[in-house]
C-alpha cells in the first residue's frame, strides 16, 4: 500500500481503510455552513457591563452547573427508545421477509418485531438502522426480530452468518443466539452459527461481549471465541496464536473430565506468547483451583498485575481484582461491559 492514500486518495487503497471510511462516512456532515450575522462595531460598554457583568455570568455559570449535576444524580433512569424496525434491502436471491419475497433488485422491506427473515443458499441481504448500525446477511441465514422490554435493540440468530459493523452507543445492541448472547461494545464483528446451535464469533474492530449465565468471554478486535449450547463461550483467543496453541485450548474447551482438561492446560501454558495474556485471563476462572497457581504464574510473567492485586484474590476469583487486570492488558475498559451489565440487569426487573 502507498502512504499517498491516506493524504490525497492516490494510490493502493487498504481494505481495512475503505471499510472504516464507509463505517464513519455515515456519520459525515453534509449540511451547509451556517452563515452568521456581520458583527458590528462595539461601543464603549457601560459601569455595569465593566464591573457587574463578570459576577453576573459566573453565577449563572454556577446555577448551569449545578442543574447539570442534579439532573445526572437524580434523573430516573428509561430505557432506551426501541426503533420501529431494520430496513432491509435484497442484495441477491430471494431473501424472505415474513410474507414478503424480495426478488427485484435492492427490493426494500421492513423488519419489524415478530417477523422472520431467512436466506436461502443463494440469497444476501443488508439490513440498516440509522442511528445503530448496518448488518449483512449472508446465505442459509435465519434471523428473527424478538419484542423486548428491556429497551435493548436485539435480533435473534437461529442460524446462520451476519457481519455486523455497529456505531452506536455500547450495549445498546445484542444479538440473541441459541448458545450465548453477543453483546457489542462498539465493533464490527462476524458472527456464525450451525445447525445444532454452535458458534464462533471473530471481531474485526473494536471489542464484543459474550455471556451465557455468569460465563463470559470478552473478544477484542482480532480475537476469536467459538461458544457451544449448554455450555455458553469457549475461551477467546487472538487469530494469530499458533496453531498448536490453538489446538490444545479447543482440547481444553471441549475436555469433559479434570484429568483431560489439565493436560490440555499444559499445552497451553507451554505454546502461550505474551498476546496471549487474552486467553490467559480468561482461564483463571475457568481452571480448576490446583490449576489456577499454574495460569497465575505464567501471566504474571507477561502482564504484572497492577497495585490492589493479589495472589491470594485471583486464586479466590475476586471479581474486582480481576477487572483490575483485565484493565492492564490493554485490550478495552471492563467498565463499559460492567455498565452494561448493571443496566441490563435494572431493565430486566
Amino acid at each position: 500500500m502507498r502512504d499517498d492514500y491516506l493524504w490525497d486518495g492516490s494510490g493502493e487503497p487498504d481494505p481495512d481503510i475503505q471499510k472504516l471510511e464507509k463505517t464513519l462516512g455515515r456519520l459525515r456532515h453534509n449540511r451547509p455552513a451556517p452563515v452568521f450575522p456581520q458583527l458590528q462595531p462595539q461601543t464603549k460598554p457601560r459601569f455595569w457591563q465593566r464591573h457587574l457583568f463578570p459576577y453576573f455570568a459566573a453565577a449563572a455559570a454556577a446555577a448551569v452547573v449545578v442543574a447539570a449535576v442534579s439532573i445526572i444524580l437524580f434523573r430516573p433512569h428509561t430505557a432506551p427508545a426501541l426503533r420501529p424496525g431494520w430496513d432491509v434491502t435484497r442484495i441477491s436471491g430471494t431473501p424472505q421477509l415474513g410474507t414478503q419475497k424480495l426478488v427485484a433488485d435492492h427490493e426494500e422491506g421492513k423488519f419489524r418485531i415478530g417477523q422472520v427473515l431467512e436466506t436461502d443458499g443463494q440469497s444476501k441481504a443488508n439490513l440498516r438502522l440509522e442511528e445503530l448500525g448496518e448488518i449483512e446477511v449472508e446465505p442459509n441465514t435465519i434471523l428473527r426480530l424478538p419484542d423486548s422490554s428491556s429497551g435493548v435493540n436485539r435480533l435473534a440468530m437461529d442460524r446462520g452468518t451476519i457481519q455486523a459493523s455497529i456505531w452506536a452507543p455500547a450495549g445498546e445492541f445484542v444479538v440473541d443466539t441459541p448458545s450465548a448472547v453477543a453483546v457489542d461494545l462498539g465493533c464490527t464483528y462476524r458472527l456464525h452459527v450451525d445447525d445444532s446451535g454452535n458458534g464462533v464469533l471473530h471481531t474485526t474492530m473494536g471489542w464484543v461481549g459474550f455471556k451465557l449465565g455468569d460465563r463470559e468471554a470478552f473478544i477484542p478486535a482480532g480475537a476469536a471465541c467459538s461458544t457451544r449450547r449448554n455450555t455458553g463461550p469457549g475461551t477467546p483467543y487472538f487469530e494469530d496464536s499458533s496453531e498448536a496453541f490453538r489446538s490444545a485450548l479447543s482440547r481444553f474447551d471441549e475436555s469433559s473430565t479434570a484429568e483431560q482438561r489439565s493436560g490440555a492446560l499444559d499445552a497451553v501454558l507451554a505454546q502461550s506468547r505474551k498476546r496471549d495474556s487474552l486467553t490467559l485471563w480468561h482461564l483463571l476462572a475457568r481452571v480448576d483451583n490446583a490449576d489456577r497457581s499454574r495460569v497465575y504464574d505464567r501471566l504474571v510473567r507477561f502482564v504484572p498485575p497492577p497495585v490492589g492485586v493479589t495472589r491470594e484474590g485471583i486464586m479466590g476469583v475476586d471479581h474486582n481484582m480481576m477487572d483490575l487486570w483485565w484493565n492492564q492488558l490493554g485490550l478495552g475498559d471492563v467498565a463499559l461491559w460492567r455498565h452494561w451489565e448493571r443496566t441490563w440487569s435494572e431493565n430486566t426487573k
